[in-house]
């Protein structure tokens, strides 16, 4: 399925492209098909199955009480010259990244802390022999327990997709080749294209349906197209993996080694029609409605009506056909490649899809490239976290509903709700003084922020799985089941009112998002624990540390995509030309300030790519500090803490909510294809545009973290 313009945000899950790229399971949108907001860029818990060992839980831990990490810092870096490094340098050096994990930081240990909670509801749930047929608890803890059933997975092998294989065998035209694409599509193969459902840009109270660019094996369009020593050493190393997949399905090396060229090749020309990275940050570049008269037109081998058919939609009136020429392209090769060639495409991407669900000599292959490979990690995440994980991503609300009752109480989303109104007041504040808007945007701007919807913590009505099957049998099958359920879920969307109650992340997730087409922001109960957020911690601590990222998600609204929705959620200019222009100009500042940060020699950010978070790292980060000084409005000045002001206390829990470290291919792969900075340019850039910063640490004006004033920037 397809969510053009969902702005998910906060925790980088990028995984094994099995399910997201750096936590090792879930399978890749193609780039810009969500315009994605991740905070922390690697945790390893979305997967359906990446096993192995745990590795050592006991390193040092920031303090869960919502205070400072005082031994975290290190005061040998002076905070003027590498803040990033002054307040997590000490963390980094005690805390060595996992062997399981691409990255590690104060997210990922969250993130496995909740975990270890639902573990705890999973293993109960799935020993309990009396739960009621059909209810969420039967649920959870039968699809729990046929994931950690190794036994029966190790004998089955690859023998559940038998069937489909043999499908994929008697395809003889393209016809039938359409047909098994679409059904294909049903289980969540990323093959040749996506479909699903959407609003609609330009009318926000609907559904509808979309097509998008999609069918590549490595993370986007640019891995295939760059001729650097790496990007070549990558692509042959990937044409290895696909080699030993098909030889762990049988076939002989020099068949498999054939197959997999053939794989690369059609890839390789997909990618050549796609749109880039940054393309597809640009709404306007993605969205084209047009009818089934005027797709078929532009693609005349391919047979929409009957794919829709076959894929269990009803045929639409029209579509967001995200990018015409992609399709174009696509329907040239349907004319051109063999078809024997598409056939051998097709059994590569159901096998990568379901690897990391099958014995463990798949899941090795599997890990042994998009784990090792692409993000670095050392072995596979433990089975238990595995399952834990795939359980969350097809039952998370049957799940969350167990999470929630148990780690965030009325209390908490209370306290957590007045933080948010807290950040909104100082972003309505600062709209009204703005000296570079007109009155005219102003109002159209405060509209918008007025319109914000906020959702905390969980869902008002929890999902209805009553259609989706669960039983204590094969894995496989209950994962595939979840996945049509979830494809048809989404399809009978298709044609009617948006649901503006619906959340796209469950409530157990370190993660939180801003969504143009709804203008909300939403954050789940997993983000709002301890050490990220207690609401009985320091003011100062919770306002740099947990309101800088209410008001990341909310600057996400006026960043350089958010910016381009009106307070409905449609995609409409509601600026007037010199406030456009005053706007891009200070979007370029940051832009060009990003391209300036150098990864590894060669290598910097790519300035463009990562505006739109940085925008919001920067305005968030600005109307956090306003709110906290807001907050205090009245009350006496907070005493300093260990020596620290309430000031340098702030900005410190905003440092520290980034502490993180990565792995050298992690941070490439990140840097070449995802919309966020790394965790210390989200640090030292927004604060380097900050005098409030510069003035609680006392920082000269030639200091490193200091811009210089002719390239300061700011917007809001």
């Amino acid at each position: 399925m397809t969510h053009g313009l969902k702005i998910f945000v906060l925790l980088a899950v990028l995984t094994n492209w099995a399910c997201s790229l750096a936590a090792q399971t879930a399978d890749p949108k193609p780039a810009g098909e969500n315009l994605v907001e991740t905070r922390s860029p690697a945790s390893n818990g979305c997967s359906l199955l990446a096993g192995g060992d745990s590795g050592d839980r006991s390193q040092t831990a920031a303090p869960a009480n919502g205070q400072l990490d005082l031994s975290a810092l290190d005061k040998s870096v002076s905070p003027c010259a590498n803040f990033f490094h002054f307040a997590t340098g000490n963390w980094a050096k005690s805390n060595p990244i996992p062997a399981d994990y691409a990255s590690w930081g104060i997210s990922e240990k969250l993130d496995h802390r909740n975990k270890e909670t639902l573990r705890a509801i999973l293993e109960k749930a799935a020993a309990d022999n009396s739960a009621a047929p059909g209810s969420p608890w039967q649920k959870i803890g039968d699809y729990y327990g046929s994931c950690m059933d190794e036994s029966a997975i190790e004998s089955a092998r690859a023998k559940p997709l038998d069937s489909e294989f043999a499908r994929i065998a008697t395809i003889s035209d393209l016809p039938s080749f359409q047909a098994e694409l679409a059904r294909l599509h049903t289980f969540g193969v990323n093959a040749v294209f996506g479909f699903g459902s959407d609003q609609d840009f330009k009318d926000s109270t609907q559904e509808i349906a979309e097509i998008n660019q999609g069918g590549l094996g490595l993370p986007d369009r640019d891995y295939y197209v760059r001729e650097d020593d790496k990007s070549k050493e990558l692509r042959a190393n990937y044409v290895t993996h696909i080699a030993k997949m098909f030889q762990l399905l049988g076939d002989d090396p020099a068949k498999s080694n054939a197959e997999a060229r053939t794989v690369l090749d059609i890839e390789t020309r997909l990618a050549g029609f796609s749109l880039s990275t940054v393309d597809m940050r640009d709404p306007d570049r993605i969205y084209h409605r047009q009818t089934v008269a005027e797709l078929s037109a532009a693609t005349p081998h391919f047979r929409w009506m009957e794919y829709f058919q076959a894929a269990g939609a009803q045929p639409p009136a029209s579509l967001n056909v995200s990018e015409p020429d992609f399709f174009k392209g696509m329907d040239a090769a349907l004319a051109s490649v063999p078809l024997e060639d598409w056939k051998t495409y097709l059994r590569w991407h159901l096998i990568h899809n379901a690897a990391a669900a099958l014995s463990k000599d798949f899941q090795d292959e599997d890990f042994d490239f998009f784990g090792r490979a692409l993000t670095g990690s050392k072995q596979l995440l433990p089975r238990w976290q595995r399952c834990v994980s795939s359980t969350d991503a097809e039952l998370g609300e049957a799940l969350g509903q167990f999470f929630a009752e148990e780690k965030f109480p009325p209390a908490a989303k209370a306290a957590a709700t007045e933080m948010v109104n807290n950040v909104v007041a100082a972003l309505r504040e600062d709209l009204h003084t703005l000296d570079w808007m007109s009155p005219e945007t102003r109002q159209k701007a405060i509209e918008k922020l007025n319109a914000i919807y906020i959702k905390v913590g969980y869902p008002d009505h929890w999902r209805d799985y009553s259609k989706f099957q669960v039983d204590r049998g094969s894995y496989v099958a209950n994962l595939a089941r979840g996945t049509q359920f979830e494809f048809a879920r989404q399809l009978a969307k298709i044609g009617r009112p948006v649901d503006r109650a619906e959340w796209d992340m469950t409530p157990p997730t370190v993660n939180a998002y801003y969504n143009p087409l709804l203008n909300e922001i939403v954050f789940p109960a997993g983000i709002l624990q301890p050490p990220m957020y207690d609401p009985n911690g320091d003011d100062a601590f919770n306002y740099g540390a947990t309101a800088a990222a209410i008001g990341h998600e909310m600057t996400h609204g006026f960043d350089d995509q958010g910016a381009k929705f009106d307070a409905q959620g449609n995609l409409k200019n509601w600026w007037t030309e010199a406030d456009l222009r005053n706007f891009n100009e200070r979007g370029d500042c940051i832009a060009k300030q990003f391209d300036e940060f150098e990864v590894e020699p060669g290598l910097h950010e790519q300035g463009k790519l990562v505006e739109g978070e940085s925008i919001a790292d920067l305005g968030g980060l600005v109307m956090a500090y306003s709110a906290y000084h807001k907050s205090l409005a009245g009350k006496p000045a907070p005493a300093p803490v260990d020596g620290w002001t309430a000031d340098q206390r702030f900005f410190i829990a905003y440092g520290q909510s980034w502490e993180d470290s990565l792995r050298p291919e992690l941070a490439r792969l990140i840097t070449e294809s995802d919309p966020h900075p790394l965790p210390i340019f989200r640090v030292n850039g927004p604060l380097s545009n900050i005098p409030q910063f510069h003035k609680a640490f006392a920082c000269t004006e030639n200091s490193p973290m200091v811009r210089p004033l002719a390239k300061r920037c700011r917007i809001w």
